[in-house]
Parts: structure tokens; sequence; C-alpha cells
């Protein structure tokens, strides 16, 4: 059986991305077979498709997804759906299952089908969420869950989370109000009333205020969108203070390596790692009323080239969600 899928063969600008109709992937014994219902597009997926990576990580980066192009054709991480099938060896799914979560090197969203392991970052989906919502954020969510950890988050602690209406930032700004944090959000103007509405206990307007110059001092300032240096941040921090940047640069990792060894305050770097319980925390907050997924648009599979184009300009609010519909 055939199946729609956006297909990627090589680097470069979104219309290299094209629908196709491709093989239906049939699970194997340890693996469920989900009917997407909705998926996303988020910056990662977008620097996947284009490359653009710091030159640091260049040749790693190739080995790792492929030198011409991407190994894996089909993209896309964040899904919601169905199961529809599943291997004789699953015991955590049964067909029918409504299910959502974080496909991760696996890829292959962009879809009307994927075929994934049991043991992948996938749950039940929250009963109080459709699958757009589902679909918006399972992978910025766990990686905020991991990077405030990372942090050392407690409840008291003033947190700055920089770039705060952003996919990132917008869970990274509820999940520390859960936590217990004084939240403050740094956004645009345009912004300002959304950060607010998550939870946020102040809100700066970078367009009239540089957070950096206000003498005000934070545990953890968290850079959701790798606009400021540590050594721009470094005056806001707290004495033993924790500076998280989510994009790595050659420079930051040298300024992590030397706080290491020097100063009581630290830069903080970690690739996101996650697991099956972080989804299924996340999964109580969420029907339990605590965080709330942002979407920003939604767009057809079919649209996929515009909302690559859309992401990559770096004004989105939350999530653009993208709805998968099927023929049968």
């Amino acid at each position: 059986m055939k199946m729609k899928a956006i297909v990627c063969t090589k680097y470069g600008p979104p219309e290299i991305l094209h629908l196709k109709e491709v093989e239906k992937p049939t699970p194997k014994d340890n693996e469920v077979l989900v009917k997407i219902h909705a998926t996303s597009v988020h910056i990662g997926d977008c620097r996947l498709r284009s490359f653009t990576v710091p030159p640091l990580f260049w040749l790693p980066f190739r080995l790792s997804v492929g030198f011409r192009g991407p190994r894996k054709k089909i993209l896309g991480s964040e899904l919601a759906g169905e199961v529809e099938a599943v291997g004789k060896d699953v015991k955590r799914f049964k067909d029918g299952d409504q299910v959502f979560g974080n496909a991760g090197a696996v890829l292959g969203t962009y879809a009307e089908y994927v075929c994934l392991p049991e043991k992948a970052i996938l749950a039940k989906k929250p009963t109080n969420m459709s699958y757009e919502e589902a679909a918006a954020g399972p992978d910025s969510t766990l990686s905020a869950l991991y990077y405030l950890r990372k942090g050392g988050i407690q409840s008291g602690q003033k947190v700055l989370i920089n770039g705060a209406s952003g996919a990132l930032g917008t869970a990274a700004v509820q999940l520390a109000r859960y936590f217990g944090a004084e939240v403050t959000g740094v956004c645009s103007t345009t912004n300002v009333e959304l950060v607010k509405s998550l939870g946020a206990d102040k809100v700066i307007d970078y367009t009239k205020e540089d957070f950096t110059k206000n003498r005000q001092t934070y545990d953890i300032i968290f850079d959701a969108v790798g606009k400021r240096s540590f050594s721009q941040c470094k005056g806001s921090l707290k004495r033993c203070g924790v500076y998280l940047l989510s994009v790595p640069t050659l420079t930051f990792l040298l300024q992590m390596l030397w706080t290491s060894i020097i100063g009581s305050k630290k830069a903080i770097l970690g690739a996101p790692k996650s697991s099956i319980e972080d989804l299924i925390f996340l999964k109580e907050l969420i029907e339990a009323g605590k965080i709330k997924p942002v979407i920003d648009r939604c767009y057809q599979l079919e649209q996929i080239v515009e909302a690559h184009r859309y992401v990559e300009k770096g004004h989105k609010k939350g999530n653009v969600v993208i709805t998968v519909e099927h023929n049968n």
C-alpha cells in the first residue's frame, strides 16, 4: 500500500520538500504503526532540511544525518495519532490507542503513517487535547523540562526566559511557574500579553528594555533562542547562578569549560535527553491544566513548504502544527 509523505532528498530551502506517494511501512515485532493525524514544524526541522549548523558541528552532523542529503528522507519528529497496528512483542499499546510523542532520531512524521519502536518517546494522548494540540510541542516541552532540571530549578528562585514566546520559551515559562519559580519572560511588544497569559510574573519587552542592563539578578537565565551570550548575561546572574543555552556555539562551549573550572556562575549546555516517564509526567500536567500548548498557525501536510518558510522567519508564537488528513 501507498501513503502520502513529504520527501527531502537534499539540503536546501523549503522548496526542496515534495509531496509524494511512498510505501506505507509495516511494523516489526517490537514496533507500533501510528496513523498520524497531526505533526509540527519547529526550527530543528528547518536546520536539518537546510543543514544550518555551526561550523564546529559540520562534520559530525554530516556523518550523523547524511552527506549529500538527509539519510532519512522523511523528516518530522513530533506526532499525534492513532495506533493502527502493533508487532507481536508490543505490550504498551494496542490497536486504536490515541497517542502523542516524539519520534526522535527515527524521524518520519511528515507522513500519513510512521512505525516507531515500542520504547520510543510515545504515550497515550492527553484526554483533554485535540490531535493538533497534542502534536504542538512534545519536543520543545520535553527540552524545556530537561534544561530547567539541568539548571537545578527550585521553588522560590528567580528565573528569566529569553525568547519567552517561541515554542521552547512558552513551554519553559509554564514549567518554571509549575516548579514554583518567579518567572520573568523576555519577548517583543506583540507577544507581551501572550507571555503574561502563560503565567509570567513579569514581562520585559526587549524592544524597550535590555534585561542585562536593568540591575535585576536571577538564579537562572534560560536563553531559549540563543540571542544573548553568557558574557552579556553574567552580570544579571546571582552568585552561583546558572546560564542555560539551547543553541550551541564554539564561544559558549569554551565559556562552559572555563566556568566549570573557575567562578561561581555557571554556563551550562546539554543535548536534551527525554524519557517515556518525562512524557507521561507532561501528559499529567496537561490533563491537570498546569500547562497548555501554544499554537500559532496550522497548515495542511500539502502546505509544508509554506510552514517551513514561516518558521524560518523566526517570529512564530509557540508552535506551528501540520494537520494530516486521510482519504480512508
